[in-house]
Parts: structure tokens; C-alpha cells; sequence
């Protein structure tokens, strides 16, 4: 599989780049960024690491090279500005995404092509993709809540003091403010979690909210995410290229699950080769599925206001 990783000289896309790398299952790797410097930095210093990593070929290119790609990973994205609103953030993204878009179209893009979208706002910029690609729903996802259910999982394990790796969290809905914690399927080896008594409600808010906040931690401290981004990345690039058909957070445009329509959210989808195959409606208790809706309206009063 081929994978273009447009963003490729940036923090969120090199680290993507090396968590595929490391994966061994991506076979070519095209590092796409406007500072050319950067992209070609980063590809030679991955490249230096091919004879111990894997055979992959590796390398700085442009939209040209990058029609015959399977995959197009978008990662390139501006940060917020001192004193700048969320919505000014949104419609700078946005501005600079379209570019992205109209560079692929122009350069072409196979019909069978996978567009991945990372960059935030990442449920607005995956439904803008969408639309501008004309491709089928389906062959159109954006990271979605992984990276927050990843966090939310993570952060049960450490306060519980348990193998990450078995604890199984899930979070849904926009990637932000209005995102949704799961508690009902929330399990450690297959066994619930809501029925243990130091699951309480005070438990549940304060790993949420610190769930909640930990984006903004980071950037805080070391100035932005980067590696485990990159390894959510890689379990859906992984998901596609070998066809695992696995149910995953990604936001994709909603076509009737939770009585959700005509909006790019988190809910559970298989992945496969051909992208979002399938939503599937798992229970949930009523004041998730509520919430799920309110945050499908919020995402939808949001893409209002956006300038597109």
C-alpha cells in the first residue's frame, strides 16, 4: 500500500510516518508538506533507518506523485493564534484545507482511493472532504474519537492500576468539547467496569474530564501531540491496508445510526480495505445516545458558522 502523508515535515505527520515504519505493513511512504526542507528532512532521516525498520521506500514528493496513492493521510494544520476564537481557528483550517483538496483533485486521485483526514477540525474537515472529493462516503474518515478513547483507556488502566492493553474505553461523538464517554461498554478482560464500586459517578467525571483536558495538557507542555496520535493512526492505516474489518472510532458521514444523518462524527465503524464499511449500533444507555445526538447538533451549528 502506498500512503501519502500530506503534513508529512509537521510534528503529527512525521511521527505518523515512523509509527508506519515501524509497523512494517505500508510499503510506500510519500512525505508531502509545503516546507519542502521539512518533508525532506524528515523522509531522509527515516529512510536512514530502512535496513533495521523495514523495506519500505520512503521518500519527499509532491501532489503529482501522490495520484497513484492508496491512501491519502492528511495531517497539515495551523494552531491557534494568541487571543484567536475557536470558530477564526476553524475557518483558517478550513481555508488551507480546501487548497489541500483542490491539490489532490488537480493532481488526481484514484477512484478506489482512501482519504484519511487527521487535521482538525477533523469531523468538519472530513465531511468539507467529502463533499469537495466527490468520492463515496465510505472512502472519506477522519480519526475521529480514537485518540480520545485511547487517552479515556488509558487513563482507566493508570487510576485502576491495570494492564493498559486490557482495558477496552470508548469515547464517541465530535472530536472536542461535546465528545462522549461510554461507560456502559467499558470493560477490563471482557468484565464491566460501571458495576465495580469504585467505578463510581465522581471516578467516571474525573477521568473523563481529565480525558477532556489532556490535548490541551500536552500542548501546554511539550507543545503538541505526536506519538500516540501516531499510534491511532496507524491501527486505522493497518485496519484498511490489510483488511481487518475492525469496529473503530473513526468519524465518518452518518447515514441513519442513533437516528444520526448528514453529519461526519465518531460512532462504531468497520474498517476495512474499502474504508468505513459499515456503522454498527451498539446499546447504549439513554443518556449516551442522548448526548451522542447533542453532540451531532453542536458539531452541526458549528459547520453553520463555518466559512466553506
Amino acid at each position: 500500500m502506498k500512503v501519502t502523508i500530506i503534513g508529512g515535515g509537521g510534528r503529527v505527520g512525521s511521527c505518523a510516518a515512523f509509527a508506519l515504519q515501524c509497523g512494517s505493513v505500508v510499503s510506500e511512504l510519500q512525505l508531502v508538506d509545503a516546507n519542502q526542507a521539512a518533508a525532506e528532512g524528515e523522509a531522509l532521516d527515516l529512510l536512514h533507518g530502512t535496513a533495521l525498520a523495514g523495506d519500505q521506500r520512503i521518500y519527499a514528493g509532491d501532489y503529482a506523485r501522490a495520484a497513484d496513492s492508496d491512501l491519502f493521510l492528511i495531517t497539515a494544520g495551523l494552531r491557534r493564534k494568541p487571543d484567536e476564537s475557536r470558530l477564526d481557528l476553524i475557518n483558517r483550517n478550513v481555508a488551507l484545507f480546501v487548497q489541500i483538496l483542490e491539490a489532490i483533485k488537480l493532481a488526481g486521485l484514484r477512484k478506489d482511493a482512501i482519504v484519511f483526514v487527521v487535521s482538525n477540525p477533523v469531523d468538519i474537515l472530513t465531511q468539507l472532504a467529502g463533499q469537495r472529493l466527490g468520492l463515496p462516503w465510505q472512502q472519506v474518515i477522519g480519526l475521529g474519537t480514537m485518540l480520545d478513547t485511547a487517552r479515556f483507556s488509558s487513563f482507566i488502566a493508570d487510576e485502576f492500576k491495570l494492564a493498559p492493553t486490557q482495558v477496552k474505553g470508548l469515547i464517541l461523538g465530535e472530536h472536542g468539547d461535546s465528545m462522549v464517554p461510554i461507560w456502559s461498554s467499558a470493560a477490563v478482560n471482557g468484565l464491566p467496569l460501571a458495576g465495580l464500586p469504585a467505578c463510581s459517578p465522581g471516578f467516571q467525571n474525573a477521568v473523563f474530564e481529565r480525558t477532556k483536558g489532556s490535548g490541551a495538557e500536552v500542548i501546554k507542555k511539550k507543545g503538541g501531540a505526536g506519538w500516540a496520535v501516531a499510534v491511532a493512526i496507524r491501527d486505522v492505516v493497518h485496519a484498511i491496508a490489510l483488511n481487518q474489518r475492525r469496529l473503530l472510532p473513526v468519524s465518518s458521514l452518518q447515514c441513519g445510526a442513533y437516528d444520526l444523518r448528514d453529519i461526519c462524527l465518531s460512532v462504531p465503524t468497520v474498517v476495512g480495505r474499502s474504508g468505513a464499511l459499515e456503522h454498527v449500533e451498539i446499546a447504549l444507555w439513554p443518556k449516551e445516545k442522548l448526548a451522542l445526538q447533542q453532540s451531532a447538533k453542536a458539531l452541526k451549528d458549528t459547520l453553520i458558522k463555518v466559512k466553506i
